[in-house]
């Protein structure tokens, strides 16, 4: 069961403040951001914002007064004097925008990744649909496990995060049907990273399986449970968490 530091709950039409509702397996979209330092930065914002509004669009619940009010929401309910380390997530219908606040959970260094035969709806976005995720992960220890999810005889994402596969120092993603992130995006800007089909055959070729998110950053995957392949390297793990380091500690205070 999620533990929430804040969770409110707004109506879209006068910004009037309503009972919380997390919206989930709803029709509607949200983004998850990392929350940090005093005062508080948040990692990637104005693309997250982004993301969420082209999200918006798509599922036509989009007007031209919502991204002020998410700024809005989201200022009004950040202590600029406290220090963070959290997962700031907004969530948006038809009628009803929601943010929420949780503990950050840093991953373990010994991570792995559960293999699951399950499409997301729509996934291409970062809708709802989340409720047999959801399940899964509740029954894990997510601070050193995620689901990889798969359909048919190829991997696409996991529950939480894009996923990257390095093969002799080449980067790799799936190509497409899976929800591109802002993290991934970022890293697409600072590495060649090639699009094909991974299939689930091919994973004992692979020397890293990196997972790429807002809540972890980047993380090297060590096993995958159920499947014999253990990671061989740590090569462009290391390359790529100190680009991202660097990205983290140049991020701008955005409450001035």
């Amino acid at each position: 069961m999620v533990k929430y530091l804040l969770k409110k709950s707004y109506q879209r039409k006068n910004f009037k403040e309503i009972e919380f509702d997390d919206l989930w397996n709803k029709d509607g979209v949200f983004t998850t951001m990392w929350i940090y330092n005093k005062p508080p930065k948040i990692l990637f914002f104005n693309p997250h914002i982004e993301n969420l509004i082209k999200s918006l669009k798509a599922y036509k619940i989009y007007d031209k007064t919502i991204k002020s009010k998410i700024l809005k929401v989201i200022s009004e309910n950040i202590d600029k004097t406290k220090s963070y380390n959290h997962l700031l997530r907004v969530a948006l219908n038809k009628k009803i925008i929601s943010i929420s606040l949780r503990n950050r959970v840093k991953p373990k260094r010994k991570f792995g990744i559960k293999l699951v035969h399950y499409k997301r709806v729509k996934p291409e976005y970062k809708n709802l649909k989340y409720k047999k995720i959801l399940g899964y992960l509740s029954k894990m220890n997510t601070s050193k496990e995620d689901i990889a999810l798969c359909v048919k005889d190829k991997i696409f994402e996991t529950g939480t995060s894009n996923l990257l596969f390095v093969k002799k120092n080449k980067i790799y993603s799936p190509k497409n049907k899976y929800y591109r992130g802002t993290n991934i995006k970022f890293y697409e800007k600072k590495f060649n990273i090639i699009k094909k089909d991974i299939y689930l055959k091919e994973l004992n070729n692979f020397d890293e399986i990196l997972l790429v998110g807002s809540g972890k950053g980047v993380v090297s995957t060590s096993y995958i449970l159920d499947r014999n392949w253990r990671r061989k390297k740590t090569k462009v793990f290391n390359s790529m968490y100190k680009t991202f380091k660097k990205e983290f500690k140049k991020e701008k205070y955005i409450f001035n």
